[in-house]
């Protein structure tokens, strides 16, 4: 890194932590979808003036967009001074929900030291926040850059991403010519670059029964005792199956290189009593039992294969348990995302790292999707990597926080990252 640009950075740290609390302040909780709008017009505000052309993009028809919560995006790009490629920092605007056990006012943006608090400041408004003043500090240093500069601004990540980054992959945003490099700052730690993730498959799965009165249940058929075979055959086959998988994906933490599953939701029989209902429940055997699974799959796996083996599963407990039908609809499914390690944008981050920090860069994979999936598979741009500031396990945690210096060692990859690749 030049010298110049390095004093640039380290001279923005009071508006770096100032953004990020700006951004932080703007609450998009997802779901429902909230102020995507706001911080929108907050990035466009803070860009424009920066010599970019801000283009909305409401992804009308996504899952999750309606006039209550539309679907807005933003892409902001900055022209240099002469035809060269394009580098697109894309960041998700969107955060989860905030849970309980918070000490600190999630959305107010906390200074306590090196650290910010608050819902979406690891994840990632942290990252997005070191991105914007790693270009800006560029561009003022180095007017005369070739190629483009965009950030993007996208909604629903939390969700799959499809009101954001999908979107805007099946208009064109991402095709390969209009950008060439692709940076996600999703934390995964200022020494590591991210090439891709596991896969998902997302499910439903409905046992039927026969409904009854609760005092002679041998009159009908309980729908939950069906769900409760189906989990024991998953403690007893699926579960010791997947923990004997293992990847070569360098997936962190280390819990996730094998095959994972996750029991989300399970819903049997009488709605669940809303509060201040006092009311006593029916007298009813279930005829209906519902659970969701999120399995996580492995490269080496592919998920149509984990549809088959949980789709078999359920077979073989039809054709054993009397009375046993059962329903699998699919909700979702991702399919595994890596880079290559000689991609382009690797080995010039791999390269930016060494010459910043001066630490060799460790590769990793992230245990859950993000939004490279939709880049690599809609937009068929596979120079697509996650690098940003920040430690994934506090992601989505009560107390969340992201740390200014790693902000501040992050911006400064960045903005090597832009010299390299966008100076003659």
């Amino acid at each position: 890194m030049t010298d110049a640009l390095a004093r640039r950075i380290e001279d923005r740290r009071d508006d770096l932590v100032a953004l990020t609390q700006d951004l932080v302040r703007i609450p998009t909780r997802n779901p429902p979808g909230e102020n995507y709008r706001e911080i929108c017009a907050a990035l466009e505000a803070r860009l424009t003036p920066r010599g970019f052309a801000g283009a909305w993009i409401r992804a009308e028809g996504a899952p999750g967009d309606s006039a209550a919560y539309p679907r807005w995006n933003i892409v902001a790009r900055r022209e240099g001074a002469r035809p060269g490629p394009c580098v697109h920092f894309n960041g998700h605007t969107d955060v989860v929900t905030l849970g309980d056990g918070w000490t600190r006012d999630p959305f107010g943006g906390a200074v306590e030291g090196d650290r910010i608090y608050g819902r979406g400041t690891c994840d990632m408004k942290g990252g997005l926040a070191a991105a914007i003043v790693a270009a800006e500090a560029f561009i003022d240093e180095h007017p005369g850059f070739a190629g483009a500069i965009e950030i993007s601004g996208t909604a629903d990540e939390e969700s799959g991403g499809y009101g954001g980054v999908a979107h805007l992959a099946r208009e064109g945003w991402f095709a390969p010519g209009r950008v060439d490099h692709v940076i996600i700052p999703e934390p995964l730690g200022k020494d590591r670059i991210c090439l891709g993730h596991r896969g998902a498959w997302w499910a439903e799965i409905e046992t039927l029964g026969e409904i009854a009165h609760g005092s002679m249940p041998f009159l009908g058929d309980c729908a939950v005792r069906h769900m409760g075979a189906v989990l024991a055959a998953f403690e007893a086959e699926l579960f010791p199956a997947l923990a004997a998988r293992r990847t070569e994906m360098p997936v962190i933490p280390d819990g996730a290189r094998q095959a994972t599953m996750n029991l989300n939701a399970l819903h049997g029989g009488e709605p669940a009593r809303g509060p201040g209902d006092t009311s006593l429940p029916a007298c009813n055997v279930p005829d209906r039992c519902t659970l969701q699974i999120d399995r996580r799959v492995l490269i080496e796996e592919g998920v149509d294969a984990a549809a088959a083996e949980i789709g078999a599963l359920l077979e073989r407990l039809k054709e054993t348990r009397p009375g046993f039908d059962y329903r699998l609809r699919e909700i979702n499914r991702v399919i595994p995302s890596m880079t290559p390690e000689d991609a382009p944008v690797v080995t010039t981050l791999r390269a930016a790292i060494a010459d910043t920090l001066g630490a060799e860069a460790a590769f990793v994979a992230s245990p859950g999707s993000y939004d490279q999936k939709h880049i690599d598979r809609i937009g068929a741009l596979r120079n697509c990597v996650a690098y940003g500031p920040g430690i994934l396990e506090l992601a989505h945690k009560p107390d969340e926080w992201v740390g200014i210096t790693d902000m501040r060692d992050s911006a400064r990859v960045m903005g090597r990252v832009l010299e390299r690749l966008l100076l003659p």
